[in-house]
């Protein structure tokens, strides 16, 4: 061949394979679109847990419908993020937020006012004029407390009032009351609205139990309240003790004050069952009320109620103080009342601004407090402080530095305690129970129709600690999978 001929066979030959080697990077380039598609699925499973992922594919819950962050207090970056950023309805996890700056803006012994004045003189017994009773918006004013307010009242040497009951309820605006109800509810507990001197949460607890001859069924109530109408309609029907509301049938009548009716068959195995409702104004049950624990004490009142402010010729009686903040938010939190926590938001309000508290002040100071702690609320939308709405908005990230910014606190022992320690208290008592959950989560539940949430704090195996904020919206969430879904989050979060 000669050497020509065999520098020039090379030169072919390295020509093929540069060639060659061109080629196949070429087809490996018009390839990675493809592979980039291939891949894809494979890292969003990655990120998230695969408990996670079974619940959300087994039961059809499509993205866009939740969002999760998992975070340790005090890293920069969260150890899940899935839809962190997308606005959510929290339902009653917003009360972390509220509770939080409630604590951080008026402090753990911060106290409510619920004042008594005699407008009148008193002598030999009698108060020859009203009482007046002065709202301070107290959201834990219960029966037991309004009792104690009463006698205090009476140590005044007062037995007889020959006027009336006046009531001074401008410590918040009249419109507080104009929200209408999330539900057709009537009568509902969870559905009453503030009020600057609501007592015993305006609420009544009808007790049923089976009647002697065998046949009716028999109905107290607590407190016993004067003015009641109540129809009985109930009769026994034999079987276990079960269903819902134990077969029976509650209804309002809103026309009648304080008349209700209730039918169906109640099972003669029940030894006792107990049902709350509110059926009344807050004016009408506070008179109620009054009159009632008023003559247990010993009194005498037949006056009527009127609605006026304090006069300046008023004389202070009494000066009722409630229980300090950090006990208010234990059962606000626990139990997630709502009541309590549209006190503690219109609360905020009179603290924020001068005149009368509105809901919509109260949203202010929230947002505001968000501000305050480095949160972004471009996406936030907070209608009341407790998470009866259809219009809240806020995402897993969001409630996610809330809880984080809450664990560095300085009132962060107050604020830990106050959320339902899971499978022992609150609204999480029922829920993990297992020996390696029980007892290492404090959280925060939220629950409304097409709405599962949960905000709150868990210990991993590792003893570190996790914030952990979960939502879901969704027509399934309140019918078990979305329960389902929040307790994956919770377990996988532990295992950490």
């Amino acid at each position: 061949m000669g050497r020509f001929g065999y520098a020039l066979a090379q030169s072919f030959l390295h020509a093929f394979l540069y060639l060659g080697l061109l080629m196949l990077l070429f087809r490996f380039l018009r390839m990675l679109p493809l592979l980039a598609l291939l891949l894809l699925p494979c890292a969003q499973a990655a990120d998230l847990p695969a408990t996670l992922d079974r619940v959300l594919k087994g039961h059809g819950l499509e993205a866009g419908s939740y969002g999760f962050v998992v975070q340790e207090i005090d890293a920069a970056e969260p150890l899940l993020a899935v839809a962190p950023d997308l606005p959510l309805n929290p339902a009653s996890t917003i009360k972390t937020l509220t509770t939080l700056a409630a604590l951080e803006t008026l402090g753990p012994a911060y106290t409510w006012h619920t004042r008594a004045y005699a407008l009148g003189e008193v002598s030999q017994g009698t108060l020859h004029g009203d009482l007046l009773l002065q709202g301070g918006g107290d959201p834990y004013l219960l029966e037991e407390q309004f009792r104690n307010l009463l006698k205090a009242v009476r140590r005044q040497g007062i037995v007889r009032i020959d006027g009336d009951l006046v009531v001074d309820t401008s410590l918040f605006d009249p419109s507080v009351r104009n929200e209408s109800r999330i539900d057709n509810q009537a009568g509902r507990t969870y559905n009453v609205l503030p009020h600057a001197l609501s007592v015993n949460f305006q609420a009544i607890t009808y007790y049923f139990a089976p009647a002697a001859d065998g046949v009716n069924v028999d109905i107290s109530t607590d407190p016993m309240l004067p003015g009641q109408r109540i129809v009985n309609r109930l009769k026994l029907k034999a079987g276990a003790c079960t269903g819902f509301q134990r077969g029976i049938s509650f209804n309002y009548d809103a026309a009648t004050p304080g008349g209700v009716t209730f039918d169906g068959q109640f099972p003669a195995s029940c030894t006792r069952y107990a049902m709350a409702r509110a059926v009344s104004d807050p004016d009408r049950y506070l008179h109620a009320l009054f009159s009632h624990l008023w003559h247990e004490l010993g009194g005498e009142f037949t006056g009527n109620l009127r609605l006026e402010p304090v006069p300046a010729e008023a004389t202070l009686l009494v000066d009722w103080e409630s229980p300090p903040l950090a006990d208010v938010i234990r059962a606000l939190n626990k139990y997630s009342n709502n009541l309590m926590a549209r006190h503690l938001l219109l609360t905020l309000a009179a603290e924020h601004n001068p005149g009368p508290a509105t809901v919509q002040a109260g949203a202010a100071a929230l947002v505001e407090y968000l501000q305050g702690i480095g949160v972004e609320v471009a996406t936030a939308r907070i209608v009341n402080g407790a998470g009866l709405s259809r219009d809240t908005r806020l995402s897993t990230a969001q409630l996610n530095a809330v809880l984080r910014h809450g664990y560095q606190s300085r009132y962060m022992a107050e604020f830990v305690s106050s959320l339902p320690v899971v499978g022992e208290d609150g609204t999480m008592r029922t829920r993990l129970r297992g020996a390696a959950t029980q007892g290492y989560m404090h959280v925060k539940t939220g629950t409304l129709d097409e709405v599962s949430a949960v905000a709150g704090y868990v210990v991993g195996q590792s003893g570190r600690v996790y914030a952990v904020s979960g939502i879901l919206n969704h027509a399934l969430a309140d019918r078990g999978p979305g329960v389902e879904l929040m307790d994956a989050l919770l377990a996988w979060t532990r295992q950490q």
